[in-house]
């Protein structure tokens, strides 16, 4: 598991961790933090460089959408989901769980 400070963690802007050696993308969405692969199931790329709008993260390099509440896929050209991690926060302190929650 891997905790960050809740308080510097900005509305709609992703933030790149690693969770036991995993490129984890973080983000917070109003109150909510959200957890997901950071790699993006279509490409290797990075989502914490994507764009943020709601619950849906875009893959800046071809485009592909994710939830960021489930992982899964939105729109092509990807079509398999990302992991998804548990997030517990306590309005002070966010915690990523380490191991990916089942789907």
């Amino acid at each position: 598991m891997t905790q960050l400070d809740y308080a510097a963690l900005s509305d709609g802007k992703p933030v790149k961790i690693a969770v036991d050696g995993v490129a984890v993308c973080v983000v917070r969405v109003g109150d909510e933090v959200f957890a997901i692969n950071d790699t993006c199931s279509h490409s290797d790329a990075s989502l914490s460089e994507g764009e943020v709008s709601g619950f849906k993260i875009e893959c800046w390099l071809h485009g592909a959408e994710f939830d960021l509440r489930t992982g899964d896929a939105l729109t092509p050209p990807a079509t398999s989901a990302v992991a998804k991690y548990d997030v517990t926060n306590d309005g002070a302190l966010v915690t990523i769980h380490a191991a990916a929650a089942k789907k």
